[in-house]
């Protein structure tokens, strides 16, 4: 067998010409093709999100020294399709005086703003959905509406502490989103294109060394943190703290409206953790990724797993902030960095050094400003220490 044949393009390549086969005209054809690519994406998405709970449940049983799932099935595979069911069956209860369009439409919002992220994603070369030129602008459009869907739940469920939760993840989402755009749009200031594929092809150099990881270390570092912030896991994960406000937005949901939500968090996991993967990582390139183009499948979803786990890892780990911690965070440190760090980057392609060079100096820079933002971090935390704790001192008069 010759492995250079393994090439899931050919796929498509067999599919479309059995559609023209058929006499169909050149626009049913493409409608044809879209709705199946549409379809397979929606049953790729819904199905990777069983194994990514159990995963995630399995790897947090180890991390705190627990057994994790282990009855259902063997290794306890089938106990996300055991909660499944028993969502299903859940009573489906909707408050008294609830915006119900509003408060139905919320979790298929949350659900399937994934999904359409899912159809820029490079899972081999050329094997994607819609390779279109603005692809890192679409992913920043389709994103937002996540905090839309969020907000909405939390204002139509009619609840104050839902609506403040609501109101919360305006404040979070919105806020991390300024530092992982800016990340984003390094590597595209690097390459001239936002195609994702693209980006993922200029990463192919120096068997694995032309990744963006290594001379824009800074820019993924913020990435990974502000995509935790974005996917609201821990130690940004206030929003569904029960500690602060019940359980947040998603207080009033529950049955499958509930399990939509949840299904969103663990896609959504998984989509920046492909977009990292794309963007940093090199996507599907690897070592014989020209010979055996299915190879880059295997890359592809070895690196999203990849910095699946890490997330996972810093979950079951970090214990998480506080909102004023969290939020000067964002706009004390990660923005300034990433603002920083971006007018850099432009300023050394501009001189249009050699290429190792301007790789060497891309990455000396990002860890000066790296070691740079960690002093002030550190001299702020230092002064926040020897502060006092309330602003002003109350005294008691006298009688």
């Amino acid at each position: 067998m010759d492995l250079s044949s393994l090439d899931l393009r050919a796929i498509g390549a067999w599919f479309h010409n059995l559609l023209m086969g058929t006499g169909m005209s050149a626009m049913l054809v493409q409608f044809i093709e879209s709705l199946v690519g549409a379809l397979l994406l929606l049953i790729f998405g819904l199905t990777l999100v069983i194994f990514l709970i159990w995963l995630e449940r399995k790897l947090a049983g180890r991390i705190q020294d627990r057994l994790g799932p282990n009855r259902v099935g063997p290794y306890g595979l089938m106990q996300t399709m055991a909660d499944a069911l028993k969502l299903l069956t859940k009573e489906d209860v909707t408050p008294f005086d609830a915006d119900r369009v509003t408060y139905n439409l919320a979790p298929a919002l949350a659900v399937f703003h994934v999904i359409m992220a899912l159809a820029v994603i490079p899972f081999a070369d050329q094997v994607i959905a819609a390779d279109i030129n603005v692809g890192v602008l679409y992913l920043m459009a389709v994103g937002a509406i996540g905090s839309m869907a969020a907000l909405m739940a939390g204002w139509a469920s009619n609840n104050k502490y839902a609506l403040i939760g609501g109101f919360r993840v305006v404040a979070q989402l919105l806020s991390y989103e300024i530092p992982l755009v800016l990340a984003m749009l390094i590597p595209v200031l690097v390459t001239g294109t936002m195609r994702m594929n693209g980006l993922a092809r200029a990463q192919g150099d120096y068997l694995g060394l032309g990744w963006f990881v290594w001379t824009l270390p800074l820019a993924f570092i913020i990435f990974f943190i502000a995509s935790l912030a974005e996917v609201e896991r821990a130690p940004f994960d206030l929003l569904e703290a029960e500690s602060e406000i019940v359980a947040g937005y998603n207080i009033e949901y529950s049955g499958m409206k509930f399990a939509w939500f949840f299904l969103a968090f663990f896609m959504n996991s998984w989509v920046l953790a492909a977009i990292g993967a794309t963007i940093f990582l090199g996507g599907w390139q690897g070592p014989f990724v020209d010979q055996i183009p299915a190879l880059g499948v295997i890359y592809f979803f070895a690196k999203s797993l990849f910095l699946f786990v890490v997330q996972a890892w810093v979950r079951t780990t970090f214990p998480r902030l506080r909102i004023d911690q969290m939020m000067s965070f964002c706009w004390k440190f990660l923005v300034p960095m990433a603002l920083v760090l971006f007018g850099f980057v432009a300023i050394i392609l501009k001189l249009h050094l050699p290429s190792p060079w301007e790789g060497i100096i891309l990455l000396l820079s990002n860890v000066a400003i790296l070691l740079v933002g960690l002093s002030f971090l550190g001299r702020s935390q230092r002064k926040a220490v020897y502060a006092s704790k309330r602003a002003f001192t109350p005294t008691i008069p006298r009688m």
